[in-house]
């Protein structure tokens, strides 16, 4: 966080728990005028440090009420083993989350379905005819606990 004054840390802080903050407003509550402040904001996008804006939704109120958390061993770890997989989960709608792990398993994946019937449907449709798996383990959560975009960043 060394690139950053406290004004973009502010910035970051401010945007990331309300992304529909308007710019007048986000200028009052880091002590700018909204023309630099624009432009602070407008810097902090183009660098990719705010990389978008979106709408947090319950997933269970748009019938979508199962989390499926699949650990994913691969038979190799080659770069192009590894690139393989990346880029076919990357066009899977019902993984939301993707993590390349270290330890025994390779890929953590959260996977996001209406039920059960659907989990082993995308299970055999697409995760077990993808070449390369050694081996799938699969946790259902039983509730969600805490869910967070939003980053510890002190300003």
């Amino acid at each position: 966080m060394d690139n950053f004054d406290a004004i973009d840390l502010r910035i970051i802080a401010t945007v990331q728990n309300d992304g529909r903050i308007s710019i007048n407003d986000l200028a009052d509550k880091v002590g700018l005028s909204p023309s630099p402040c624009a432009r602070r904001l407008r810097i902090l996008e183009e660098k990719g440090v705010i990389k978008g804006y979106t709408a947090m939704i319950d997933q269970t109120k748009v019938g979508l009420p199962v989390s499926a958390f699949a650990s994913i061993k691969l038979e190799r770890q080659r770069e192009e083993d590894l690139d393989r997989f990346a880029r076919a989960v990357a066009g899977w709608p019902e993984v939301v989350d993707c993590y390349l792990m270290t330890g025994q398993r390779d890929y953590l994946m959260r996977i996001v379905v209406r039920d059960l019937h659907a989990y082993e449907a995308f299970i055999k449709s697409k995760l077990t005819r993808l070449e390369g798996i050694a081996s799938i383990e699969t946790s259902f959560a039983l509730d969600q606990v805490k869910r967070a975009e939003v980053l510890p960043i002190i300003g």
